[in-house]
């Protein structure tokens, strides 16, 4: 960005983002706030069984990040991202409603469904929704409105996560989850007051030479001449049929990554039903254990500086090459340390000692590290190796990755095999594996250099 004249006023964000970075942090709070009780909520209120508790935080996670394919669609087909934002919202707020009025297992499964569908449902189309707040000429300035609004995210993440569990302790779980509800209604009209103030990019309609459109003609073309998309020569152009096969090259990338999510997210799963069973005394005061993921934000927020500004630039003053593909590699194989972690922490729990809840803190670094180097650099690597036409395909994508990896995490704690060490050693193997996977799949990936758009992907990264 070029520097102002000397006396020439400084550069200044359009005047609507106060409202969407509001509406972030307030959603933000209201999702990670009722997600940081719901597995203690379901164990100790509705009296499920840990496995099935799990089981059930995972699928609800798996539903978030499933409905960002149906969300996308609508808001770039049909209605377009502010109503597609503002409507669901609607149902994001009924969700929260539901679980702080109906304290059952299906006032519960209501609740969670509802939110799921607002949640997943405006995800895609928030990160879009700010870009399309920049003219040509301020467009250089997204970058920084993209790391206010990373920042954002973990603001509200980080109140959330410390002040819903001290309510569900000392009050109840209806204020508890009646509270992010009243988040959820305070982001929704922090929306809704800057609607005068919007640029509204209008739905594009259906895409006729789309990913899915030109992957089915080759499958549905056996008898066609060509391999593979070249089978859809016929009914689509070069440039979609390049595009198809550039999304299929980068969710190789992505395959092995499903591990990653697998373990990630249990931080608000098997991790706070391990530190239910911590000494958490600190300072004097007690911890509940739904408090002590606040630590991921924490510590997110201190390591992408750090790593940017000093880690990056002192690895390349010594001649090591930072690519993408490497930093996620590596960021694959830190993660298999959290759970090595967790490992020996449930170790020490299975000998029957007092363990101070600061044992956590090594498996919460660990995972941190993974989640910069492997979430904040996957998508900059996406975003960078996909054709303009193709990149809301492949975040859509990026999502699924993450839905499928709760899945896998559900399917384990569901199945009930696995308990206390031989749990979190399951884990620890199964990241192992796919970071081996990970290394082999980047070393036979081609680096295709495409125009990059001004949209950051930090945004989304949460």
């Amino acid at each position: 960005m070029a520097e102002p004249s000397a006396g020439a006023a400084p550069r200044r964000f359009p005047p609507q983002i106060k409202f969407l970075a509001w509406n972030e942090g307030c959603e933000r709070f209201s999702y990670y706030g009722m997600t940081s009780v719901l597995t203690i909520h379901m164990v100790r209120n509705l009296l499920l069984r840990e496995g099935s508790a799990e089981a059930a935080y995972h699928l609800f996670g798996t539903a978030v990040y499933l409905t960002p394919l149906v969300g996308a669609w609508i808001a770039d087909r049909r209605w377009g991202r502010y109503r597609t934002i503002l409507w669901l919202s609607f149902g994001y707020v009924l969700g929260h409603a539901t679980l702080a009025a109906f304290e059952s297992a299906w006032g519960l499964c209501a609740g969670l469904v509802l939110i799921a569908a607002g949640a997943g449902g405006i995800k895609p189309g928030a990160a879009a929704f700010v870009g399309d707040q920049f003219t040509r000429e301020d467009r250089d300035l997204l970058k920084k409105v993209y790391d206010l609004y990373y920042w954002m995210i973990n603001l509200g993440s980080t109140a959330g996560t410390l002040a819903i569990p001290w309510l569900l302790e000392r009050i109840g779980p209806r204020v508890a989850f009646g509270l992010p509800g009243v988040a959820m209604a305070l982001a929704l009209l922090v929306f809704w007051a800057g609607r005068g103030r919007y640029r509204r990019a209008p739905p594009s309609g259906p895409d006729p030479h789309g990913f899915v459109r030109v992957v089915w003609h080759a499958l549905a073309s056996p008898s066609a001449t060509g391999a593979g998309l070249d089978r859809a020569a016929g009914r689509h152009p070069p440039e979609a049929i390049e595009g198809a096969r550039a999304v299929l090259r980068i969710c190789q990338v992505f395959a092995p990554v499903v591990g990653f999510w697998a373990l990630f997210f249990q931080y608000g799963s098997s991790w706070v039903l391990q530190a239910e069973r911590m000494d958490r005394s600190v300072l004097g005061l007690r911890l509940a254990s739904s408090q002590v993921s606040f630590l991921n934000a924490v510590f997110v927020m201190m390591i992408i500086p750090l790593f940017a500004g000093g880690l990056y630039p002192w690895l390349e003053r010594r001649g090591v090459r930072v690519t993408a593909l490497r930093k996620m590699g590596a960021g694959m194989f830190v993660t298999v340390l959290s759970f090595v972690a967790a490992w020996l922490v449930e170790h020490a729990l299975e000998g029957g000692g007092a363990v101070h809840v600061a044992w956590q803190v090594p498996q919460y670094l660990f995972v941190s590290v993974g989640e910069v180097l492997v979430s904040v650099t996957a998508l900059e690597f996406a975003y960078t190796q996909a054709p303009p036409a193709m990149k809301s395909t492949v975040m859509s994508f990026w999502y699924l990755t993450i839905g499928l990896g709760n899945l896998v995490t559900a399917a384990v704690s569901a199945a009930n095999r696995f308990h206390g060490t031989a749990y979190f050693a399951l884990f620890a193997w199964l990241m192992l594996g796919c970071a081996v996977w990970f290394v082999q799949v980047a070393r036979r990936y081609r680096v295709v250099e495409y125009p990059a758009p001004a949209e950051g992907a930090s945004a989304a990264l949460r």
